[in-house]
């Protein structure tokens, strides 16, 4: 409750009930010098509310920071920053939503279209919880020509030997692919992968495309 709210009551109960002004201020909680005190009415402050206002609305991502020191430093005007602060507040000005920026992003290049099998695999884990609230992932091994599942690794960590030993079992009976499409995860970036995948004609891993040397994909 405000301190001015407290002080209506404060006075309100000395009225009509007729009890110390030491009793109510200490009950609601204010000093007896603030219940005695008169508030000197300023008619700046209806010009600092018409400043914010017009300020908030021409520069809707200006905050309070940015009003107060174009009023103190361009305009010139010598108010304090708490009283300019209390009335942008009580305008609720500091609840405004502020638009967000958008980025511009370009448009992505479409991806590369496999012309047949084993020519494009794509990996990725999946994550769940168990009921004990441990985490469980699943490392996925996709062919992206016709959408077939070629392994699922499943366990509580999947580190990137884990990997490795998924995809050169998938690599005995399936057959090296011509690429490997994958994300930047942190089991992707570690040396231990780079080093077999470079060993296995797969340069600049990883990247989305993984894609040996005099390997043409069609688009």
């Amino acid at each position: 409750m405000k301190p001015s709210r407290r002080k209506e009551m404060a006075k309100r109960v000395c009225r009509e009930y007729r009890a110390s002004i030491r009793l109510v201020c200490s009950v609601f909680g204010i000093s007896e010098s603030y219940y005695h005190y008169q508030t000197k009415l300023s008619t700046e402050n209806a010009e600092i509310a018409d400043w914010l206002l017009r300020l908030t609305t021409a520069n809707r991502r200006w905050g309070f920071g940015l009003c107060f020191l174009y009023l103190r430093n361009v305009k010139g005007f010598g108010w304090n920053h708490k009283r300019v602060y209390r009335i942008y507040r009580e305008l609720e000005l500091n609840l405004r939503i502020k638009p967000k920026r958008r980025i511009k992003r370009d448009k992505p290049n479409a991806l590369m279209v496999p012309a047949t099998i084993n020519q494009v695999w794509s990996i990725d884990f999946m994550s769940d919880s168990l009921s004990d609230g441990r985490t469980l992932r699943t490392f996925n091994v996709l062919d992206d020509y016709n959408r077939e599942g070629l392994g699922i690794d499943v366990d509580l960590s999947l580190p990137s030997s884990r990997v490795i030993r998924a995809l050169e079992q998938i690599i005995e009976w399936r057959g090296k692919p011509s690429a490997i499409r994958c994300d930047n995860g942190p089991e992707y970036i570690a040396q231990l992968l780079i080093d077999w995948a470079n060993d296995l004609d797969f340069p600049g891993f990883p990247r989305h495309w993984l894609t040996p040397k005099n390997t043409p994909l069609r688009t």
